[in-house]
């Protein structure tokens, strides 16, 4: 339930209900709404039945409201104004689209500059990477691991890049805190309990991707565990989901961004690379995601396409990359959406 307290309460005093309610053993958590008002949401007890009249009865409470959905904290009836994520001088969810850009492996540390200079240069404010890769054949590259991340943070700081690059499994994160600024959960991991449970307790923001075959409310289930820890930067990725069709890797859900947008205050960052896995339909469903009012849009982007040790159908090279973001620029303005430009590194 949603406690809203009056207008004159103070934050001595929500933190004082704060406690009591934590002695109750409930799990509590306190909110600043964009009016000003304090609120707490009780999204757990010590068990039983609790009825909302003993609440109201609590001192500065002024209204008690029931959740209506499952998704309590990544829900929009507790916390109504948008998330804005903000890392190394990117915003997440406001008025700038996020662009996230670079090759699905980190291979080597050339590879890696070169392909941060190619993204900073045609617009991208975010490089992404994978250090530690989930392949479906054991036999497949794997990554480079620390090294990787090392050569990554080099090569996105010298381009002035934040950092994105995904996390496996719960004993890499105190090494990923150190060289990543964004952590990705990857689809096959969206509903991996433990880790999710774990990067509650994170100090850094969690790009979240629909698993391959997860509905809306299972995806914000999922981003529900990471909020309840104490995590509240959490982003949304649609990154397709398996359908009846063969034709593409996956099908790209663009509708999930009006959704999701209506469901959650979480920022929603958009996949074209593996919503599709073929790389002349990358461009055309980025440009639809923009229109559709994405905060951000992530794309694989690699020297040599054809050489990259994984996801070559769907890399773009960066002169692809580059009109890719030339193409998006004319439709951000539409929608109220910047277009980063270009830097020299």
């Amino acid at each position: 339930m949603i406690l809203v307290l009056r207008k004159d309460a103070r934050m001595e005093d929500l933190e004082r209900l704060r406690g009591r309610l934590l002695w109750m053993g409930m799990q509590v958590t306190p909110h600043i709404q964009q009016d000003g008002r304090l609120s707490l949401a009780v999204v757990g007890g010590a068990g039983g039945e609790v009825l909302l009249e003993e609440f109201e009865t609590l001192p500065m409470v002024e209204t008690v409201m029931p959740f209506t959905r499952p998704f309590k904290l990544a829900g929009r009836e507790f916390v109504k104004e948008r998330l804005v994520v903000e890392v190394e001088g990117v915003r997440i969810g406001g008025d700038t689209l996020a662009v996230v850009a670079g090759p699905c492996a980190l291979e080597s540390e050339e590879q890696i500059h070169a392909s941060a200079e190619a993204v900073a240069k045609a617009g991208a404010n975010i490089f992404r990477g994978g250090a530690y890769k989930p392949r479906t054949s054991p036999y497949s590259f794997q990554g480079l691991g620390k090294e990787g991340l090392r050569y990554m943070k080099a090569a996105a700081r010298a381009s002035g890049l934040a950092t994105c690059s995904e996390i496996m499994d719960v004993e890499h994160i105190e090494v990923m805190c150190e060289y990543v600024d964004i952590l990705q959960v990857g689809a096959r991991n969206m509903q991996n309990f433990s880790l999710l449970k774990k990067l509650g307790e994170a100090p850094l923001p969690i790009l979240l991707k629909r698993g391959l075959s997860a509905t809306y409310q299972e995806l914000l289930m999922a981003a529900e565990y990471i909020l309840n820890g104490g995590n509240h930067r959490v982003i949304l990725c649609e990154r397709g989901i398996r359908t009846f069709e063969t034709y593409s890797r996956n099908t790209l859900d663009i509708a999930a961004v009006p959704v999701l947008k209506e469901l959650s205050h979480l920022p929603v960052v958009v996949d074209p690379s593996h919503g599709t896995g073929i790389r002349r339909m990358v461009a055309p469903m980025a440009r639809a995601a923009v229109a559709a009012g994405a905060d951000g849009i992530m794309v694989e982007v690699h020297p040599d396409p054809d050489r990259s040790y994984s996801d070559a159908e769907q890399t773009l090279s960066p002169g692809m990359f580059a009109e890719l973001m030339e193409t998006v620029r004319v439709i951000g303005p539409a929608v109220g959406m910047e277009i980063p430009t270009g830097r020299e590194s």
